[in-house]
């Protein structure tokens, strides 16, 4: 049986969850990101491959018909995320620790399939009044996408109890810092 593990980590859009995830991959902790499929928008500083596998929306719609992913969701009209399974199983098979930047439902899913192996954390902004600040300073939302995304973060903070830990991303150094010392904890 392997060894590998999964660390889930989940939060509203803007909370700070992509900048812990990449501040974790950064620390030489042996940690492999896995990479979540997508039919948004490429956004100017993603790469293919590295950042989302960039799908088109009836890609996307054929591999979850084939039952290729292991947990997908559409997040926003039209614009679906979702995790492949073959690449957690090949990363898993590899004894590897799995780094996961998913949304909430998809987080959840996840944990109840691995249970013990996996480790959820929620990410959450210090209040939605810092988050909606987040958001704008961004200069990538329109008023209606702003809107929406604090919508769908009150609702995605709802799922908080489902997580094993939630770390409060008030200052980014301190969370990523917590971070650490979290993965730390339970990859070892």
């Amino acid at each position: 049986m392997n060894q590998g593990k999964l660390i889930i980590f989940a939060a509203p859009s803007g909370a700070g969850k992509t900048s812990i995830v990449k501040f974790l991959l950064d620390q030489n902790i042996s940690l492999k990101f896995s990479i979540s499929a997508t039919t948004r928008p490429k956004r100017p500083n993603e790469k293919e491959g590295v950042d989302y596998f960039f799908l088109s929306k009836e890609q996307f719609l054929n591999k979850i018909a084939a039952g290729d992913f292991l947990e997908w969701q559409e997040v926003y009209a039209d614009t679906f995320y979702g995790t492949l399974k073959s690449e957690v199983d090949r990363m898993l098979q590899n004894d590897e620790y799995v780094l996961f930047d998913v949304d909430v439902l998809g987080a959840t899913n996840i944990k109840k399939i691995y249970a013990e192996k996996a480790l959820a954390i929620f990410v959450k902004p210090p209040s939605i009044n810092a988050l909606m600040e987040r958001l704008e300073n961004r200069g990538t939302e329109t008023k209606t996408s702003l809107c929406n995304r604090i919508d769908k973060a009150n609702y995605e903070l709802s799922f908080e109890s489902n997580f094993d830990i939630t770390i409060i991303n008030n200052l980014l150094n301190e969370a990523q810092q917590e971070a650490k010392q979290i993965v730390m904890n339970f990859i070892n």
